[in-house]
């Protein structure tokens, strides 16, 4: 293993695999009120595609995987997945997002496969409004029943994201916070980003400097340091609390300096930056025969296109994928 750094020599050891665009939830800041043409299954890498990949990336120095989507719980045979990259044996860790609604079906069989954590998306406590926010006849009490059966399993820490939005969420903070002093939860607060309909999305965005002061009812916010993982968010504790509370700035401070991520779409491109359309295509080469050593020289010549930062404050968004399909 030789490492792997784009040309702002940034370290680059971590890969997001979204393994489907599918989605059995529709939330309002990440899929488009239209939908979204759906990729056909043929036009989707297999599992031993992904393996391939995932592989080559982890000899070139990749060590961190994490599984994403759409929701990758409703791809069919994930833990096989799981299991296979589990056999690579430079990975230190794999862990998986979710929206938790299938999680509790799923968690142990993850677990057993190798699987070492989960993140959870949850952006509120409340049944009425989480239907309204997913847009559906949705069950919050799936999403409670996840995260506690994960826990059971062994899939910790268990951390759960929650986008903020004005209007929407917002006058839940508190009672998110709580969570983490009396029940070890670990919340991870992240700014709403304007990526499918600008216009509202602005008039929604409430800064993590916003919460924080929001949240200095409960008390003084400690610094500590993360439980796992190497990601953006800076942590913090209530005095004697049992969990965490962590904030994600991709807009009001980005990190893109610290930026350590690559990510591998449901079709084959591996993207370069979250927010930028710049892809490289491995399927095709892949499925043209290519070898091993030929597909590593793809992926280093894909970092060092990496860009330095993304144009989010100058009204640059991706267009060519929703967010839905990207993977976060």
């Amino acid at each position: 293993m030789t490492g792997l750094s784009d040309s702002f020599q940034r370290p680059i050891n971590y890969l997001r695999i979204s393994v489907t665009d599918r989605c059995n939830l529709r939330c309002t800041y990440c899929m488009p009120a239209a939908g979204v043409s759906l990729t056909s299954h043929r036009d989707i890498l297999t599992y031993e595609e992904i393996y391939t990949i995932a592989k080559a990336a982890a000899e070139l120095g990749i060590d961190k995987i994490r599984i994403t989507g759409g929701e990758p719980l409703v791809r069919s045979g994930l833990p096989k997945l799981i299991q296979m990259l589990a056999q690579i044996d430079t990975m230190d860790e794999i862990a998986l997002t979710t929206n938790g609604t299938l999680l509790s079906r799923y968690a142990a069989e993850l677990k057993s496969a190798g699987l070492q954590r989960v993140n959870i998306s949850l952006d509120t406590l409340r049944q009425d409004k989480f239907k309204f926010i997913t847009c559906g006849d949705n069950n919050l009490g799936d999403v409670l029943k996840g995260i506690e059966v994960a826990r059971s399993v062994g899939l910790n820490p268990v951390k759960l994201n929650t986008v903020v939005m004005a209007g929407i969420n917002d006058d839940e903070l508190l009672d998110f916070a709580t969570k983490t002093i009396n029940e070890e939860w670990h919340v991870r607060f992240i700014e709403l980003m304007p990526l499918v309909d600008e216009e509202t999305i602005a008039s929604q965005f409430v800064s993590v400097s916003e919460v924080r002061q929001r949240l200095e009812l409960l008390g003084e916010l400690e610094p500590c340091l993360p439980s796992a993982g190497n990601g953006p968010a800076k942590y913090f504790r209530f005095p004697h609390a049992r969990g965490t509370i962590g904030f994600i700035t991709p807009v009001s401070e980005h990190f893109c300096f610290n930026c350590n991520r690559l990510r591998l779409t449901a079709d084959g491109q591996l993207r370069l930056c979250l927010l930028s359309d710049d892809e490289v295509d491995l399927k095709q080469p892949l499925r043209s025969g290519i070898s091993s050593a030929g597909l590593k020289e793809l992926i280093e010549e894909a970092v060092a296109r990496k860009p330095l930062r993304h144009h989010l404050a100058e009204g640059d968004t991706p267009k060519d994928r929703p967010f839905c399909q990207v993977g976060g």
